[in-house]
């Protein structure tokens, strides 16, 4: 039969695994102790009837041992889930320890009150950017990079050996020969035909600038041409003229007459505009007119 009073007073004067000796305290390393310290109270080895608090994966559960399990090992400890809310995990644990020590209940909630708080705090560090240590591995490093030199000074080797043997056959160096290598010949087939449409291409552009300049010269020629058949399409007009416009125009050519020279210089400089041209006849009488006896 168990008796708690013995089993302390062996794990207290005598050697326990759990027990960790330092300058000021004693400290218990079992995973089920409530407090984390060795003493009377608080050893779940030396007390029969024992309830503590565990956090599993986010979640707490209450841990309750009695004395009618302990010759079952296996199912010495009850356990129960506690729900994610404070203030309902502790009414669960108030329900379930009612009969139970009040040293025993409120060390639960104490522990209950400090798991809850620690899972929020790593919740927020969760969501907030972290730095990720990563371990340089330089001799991986430097090997990858001399692998990648040696690959490029082999790439440009074959590149340039390839662009020689092409020249070389475009020239005809070789003659007709049958074991050329059939990828290379297709690449140089497909890089000339690209180049020749890239050239029809600049051609066509060309072409579609300049038809679309010669419409307007088009236009400016049409409109010459008009231009220049209403001109010659313009006829002179013959009018009959009466006496009193006959008397007007003989006092104009009187008064040109008596004009200076300068005046007529500057007039011929002027645009001239169209004149009229009128026909008619003028019957002259004698001064001396003879008299008839």
């Amino acid at each position: 039969m168990e008796n708690d009073d013995i089993v302390w007073s062996i794990i207290n004067k005598s050697f326990c695994s759990y027990k960790v000796n330092t300058k000021t305290q004693r400290f218990c390393r079992n995973e089920y102790n409530v407090t984390g310290l060795c003493n009377r109270s608080a050893c779940p080895l030396a007390n029969s009837q024992y309830a503590t608090v565990r956090e599993e994966d986010g979640n707490c559960f209450l841990y309750m041992k009695t004395v009618e399990r302990s010759g079952f090992p296996r199912n010495m400890w009850e356990k129960v889930k506690l729900s994610k809310s404070l203030e309902k995990a502790l009414r669960q644990i108030n329900e379930y320890l009612v009969y139970w020590p009040g040293f025993t209940r409120q060390k639960c909630k104490q522990r209950l009150l400090k798991i809850s708080q620690y899972l929020i705090r790593m919740r927020k560090l969760r969501l907030r950017r972290q730095k990720k240590l990563v371990p340089i591995q330089r001799k991986q490093d430097r090997r990858e990079r001399r692998r990648e030199e040696k690959a490029l000074v082999a790439a440009r080797l074959d590149s340039a050996i390839e662009k020689e043997l092409l020249e070389r056959l475009k020239r005809g160096t070789y003659g007709d020969i049958y074991n050329f290598p059939q990828v290379a010949f297709n690449k140089a087939l497909e890089e000339e035909e690209d180049a020749e449409v890239n050239m029809e291409g600049d051609d066509y552009g060309e072409d579609e600038e300049n038809e679309g300049e010669e419409p307007d010269e088009d236009i400016d020629e049409e409109l010459e041409k008009e231009l220049e058949e209403e001109s010659e399409n313009e006829e002179i007009e013959y009018v009959e003229a009466d006496s009193d416009l006959e008397r007007e125009l003989e006092s104009e050519s009187d008064l040109e007459d008596i004009e200076p020279k300068a005046s007529n210089s500057v007039k011929d400089n002027t645009r001239r505009k169209p004149r009229l041209e009128i026909e008619y006849e003028t019957e002259t009488l004698s001064k001396n007119p003879k008299r008839t006896v």
